[in-house]
């Protein structure tokens, strides 16, 4: 998974589109997009590569990032047993 931003709805847009066409012309591959029209969180679909591109209020205020980030609980972490 690739998350990337882009400065506006236009660059977006412009970016999701040549990746699109970069991702045909070399690997053969017709990525599925989804969000083109507004740009502002667009979805490109390789198969085994997704890229989200945002415009940056965008991806603010949805945080993917936050979804694989790992917090230590208080008192650090905790060590299960030894079992013989």
């Amino acid at each position: 998974m690739v998350v990337a931003s882009g400065r506006s709805s236009r660059q977006v847009g412009a970016m999701a589109q040549h990746l699109a066409e970069k991702v045909k012309a070399e690997f053969g591959i017709n990525a599925r997009i989804e969000g083109l029209p507004q740009a502002d969180w667009v979805l490109i679909d390789a198969g085994d590569v997704v890229v989200h591109l945002f415009r940056p209020e965008v991806r603010s205020f949805y945080n993917l990032e936050k979804m694989w980030s790992v917090e230590v609980p208080a008192g650090g972490p905790k060590t299960l047993p030894q079992t013989a």
